[in-house]
């Protein structure tokens, strides 16, 4: 996780270990969540087949570790107030495995993210998240815009 630069206001210092904890799980780290989230962590919405709670994340992210081995997450900025934060950031990194029925196309990849954080005694108790899933199928080839399954 690249934490060089992000802008960052409003921040306590036991919050923002916790999202830097939460955002490192995601290279591979699954473990790290255990520092970041409480045990009945409510992420909104969850993955297909993904089950609530802290322990519900742990295997999307080794699923995840699989499909990019690569992958990177940089906090690009940070606006807090108590019990809250906001996030905007990127993932990088290459599609080696299948992800979410998408077969490993080796190419590079960047996507946004967008996080709010509720927070409580340096630890996350709710994530809203969006991410740019459709830019993401655009850049690993699995979906052409413009281009209807029928002219196929």
């Amino acid at each position: 996780m690249t934490t060089t630069g992000p802008e960052i206001s409003g921040l306590a210092p036991e919050d923002r270990h916790a999202l830097e904890a939460f955002y490192r799980a995601f290279e591979g780290q699954p473990d790290l969540l255990d520092a970041a989230v409480t045990e009945d962590w409510q992420d909104m919405p969850l993955a297909p087949q993904q089950q609530p709670g802290r322990d519900g994340m742990k295997p999307l992210i080794g699923a995840f570790a699989r499909a990019f081995p690569d992958a990177k997450v940089e906090i690009l900025e940070i606006i807090a107030a108590p019990g809250r934060a906001a996030v905007r950031g990127r993932i990088s990194g290459t599609h080696r495995g299948e992800w979410f029925g998408v077969a490993p196309s080796n190419r590079s990849f960047t996507m946004p993210i967008h996080e709010f954080h509720h927070i409580d005694r340096g630890r996350l108790t709710h994530t809203w998240h969006l991410e740019d899933w459709f830019g993401w199928l655009i850049q690993v080839g699995a979906w052409h815009p413009g281009r209807s399954e029928a002219a196929e």
